[in-house]
């Protein structure tokens, strides 16, 4: 769940390909961790599964299913706190990001916790494990929507996950994309298509370089991707924003929340 823009960038709409997304957000995720961590941590909690600013907690939608005995791998795993929590309920988390920092946060949490979870640095396009490792891949806000080559993702966490096996995920809501990224009233007027899945890029205005970008699909694309892998989708949840949360992430409020769904999470289960 990305939050923040740097200070001087310039947003473009183009197409990017994946080494250039890769390139961007990465060093995006290492500056920003810390402040990150600073300013979420304690609201995700050091062994915490939220799955999105409206403060759904894994405890309460068991997306996931019984993780006791089970392999679970986590998709951008930041600072580890759901891996953290699968280990508290039995079972065998195991963290992957791309941020050199977001890990380090981890291993920090790690320490304080006495709850290890074993992490890799790597991408989603190329998960550094054998076929048939897991019995469970997730993902909260951890990196689908960063991935350009997300047929390349999903066929990865296709082949590394077993038959019968589950793959969660949570994103933000395709429907956002027609909204501009306020918090405030003003980010509740359309401004943009639905069906426009070109990137929104920031570009560092000092030098020159793309500094972020994330990749948007539609129920549908997302969908497709799906069955086209022979996944069964058992379901699609669009938390409510609750009533008494006035936490602001990002472009996420109380204000936007209660009127249209900030975050979707697909639960689907692989034949």
């Amino acid at each position: 769940m990305e939050d923040h823009q740097p200070q001087r960038v310039r947003v473009e709409r183009r197409p990017v390909d994946e080494a250039e997304s890769r390139a961007a957000n990465g060093p995006d995720w290492d500056r920003y961790a810390d402040e990150y961590q600073a300013t979420h941590g304690e609201f995700l909690g050091d062994a915490g599964f939220l799955w999105g600013p409206e403060g759904q907690r894994e405890d309460d939608l068991r997306a996931l299913g019984d993780v006791r005995g089970k392999d679970v791998l986590e998709v951008g795993s930041g600072a580890g706190q759901c891996s953290r929590w699968v280990w508290t309920q039995g079972g065998r988390g195991i963290g992957l990001d791309l941020s050199h920092r977001q890990l380090q946060h981890s291993r920090r949490i790690d320490e304080q916790t006495g709850i290890p979870v074993p992490s890799v640095r790597a991408t989603a396009t190329s998960l550094p494990f054998v076929d048939d490792s897991f019995d469970i891949v997730f993902s909260s806000f951890g990196a689908l929507q960063f991935v350009s080559d997300i047929d390349v993702c999903l066929d990865e966490v296709t082949r590394v996950l077993r038959a019968g096996g589950r793959f969660a995920f949570s994103i933000t809501h395709p429907t956002r994309w027609m909204f501009p990224d306020d918090p405030t009233t003003a980010g509740l007027t359309a401004s943009q298509s639905y069906w426009d899945r070109t990137p929104y890029v920031e570009i560092d205005d000092e030098s020159g370089d793309v500094s972020y970008v994330e990749h948007h699909r539609t129920l549908g694309d997302w969908v497709d991707l799906l069955a086209s892998r022979r996944y069964r989708l058992a379901r699609l949840l669009e938390p409510q924003w609750p009533a008494d949360h006035d936490r602001v992430w990002g472009g996420w409020s109380r204000a936007r929340g209660l009127l249209t769904p900030g975050t979707a999470i697909f639960v689907a289960d692989l034949d």
